[in-house]
């Protein structure tokens, strides 16, 4: 089997295995702080998904094909008994892995995000992505100017620029592949498969200021995750994990002991 095929991972600790899936445009390098800190329990490993990080590139894109490059990444390593954390899209994909390899899995944390089915809505993102050439945006600054025309937010800006890497002097690159998820971008939403169930302990974290998780969601929640416990994470959005780390790691720590 090519190494190719085997997800990029940092692996901190030791322990039994605690897995950590980003989200969206994200990569494990946003998942470090926290992951030092689960390592003093676990052997923690910090996962970029395909088309993020340093992980490979493929054109195809969506939950099908993320959680077979879980299960080969759990087998390539010969975990057991796995621990797995996914926030927005790697909380779909911890979803769906969940309960389609139930027996890999020890119990499961959802950061933000439910089973329904999401209209897609980072459509201004992708346009500002795409809107940066990197022949003629050859400096950070240049990029940053680029994707500040489309968007405003400073936290949202700050967050896909570390995705901006030198891949060779004096040439700039997306470590993620802009091309594939932008094609793929209505993936992204897709919701859990009616009459799939999960039925170890599983808890779901939602930020406080976020609208990903309502009252709506949780019967939803249930269906799929019968033995689920929803927590709120206070004065957050829907990057909890970093809005509130203490307060995030307790919740988990709690649970996952």
């Amino acid at each position: 089997m090519n190494s190719h095929t085997i997800l990029h991972s940092t692996v901190l600790g030791k322990g039994s295995p605690l897995l950590i899936l980003h989200g969206y445009f994200g990569m494990s390098d946003n998942w470090k702080t926290l992951g030092n800190r689960f390592s003093d329990t676990f052997e923690v490993h910090l996962i970029d998904q395909r088309n993020h990080g340093r992980s490979f590139h493929e054109s195809v894109f969506n939950y099908d094909v993320l959680v077979e490059d879980l299960k080969r990444y759990i087998a390539h390593y010969n975990l057991e008994k796995c621990s797995l954390i996914g926030h927005s899209m790697g909380g779909k994909t911890a979803m769906l892995f969940a309960v389609k390899y139930p027996e890999l899995l020890h119990n499961l944390v959802v950061v933000d995000i439910s089973p329904r089915f999401y209209e897609p809505h980072h459509n201004a993102i992708l346009a500002a992505l795409n809107s940066v050439d990197f022949s003629i945006d050859t400096s950070r600054k240049l990029v940053e100017n680029k994707l500040e025309k489309l968007i405003p937010e400073i936290g949202v800006r700050q967050f896909l620029l570390k995705n901006v890497y030198w891949k060779e002097k004096g040439q700039l690159a997306y470590r993620f592949n802009l091309d594939s998820l932008t094609f793929n971008n209505k993936e992204v939403g897709a919701a859990l498969p009616p009459h799939t169930v999960f039925n170890k302990e599983t808890l779901f974290l939602k930020g406080e200021n976020s609208n990903y998780i309502t009252e709506k969601e949780e019967a939803t929640i249930y269906t799929h995750f019968p033995e689920a416990i929803i927590k709120e994470i206070k004065n957050a959005g829907h990057w909890l994990h970093a809005e509130n780390p203490t307060q995030f790691y307790d919740e988990v720590i709690h649970f996952l002991q």
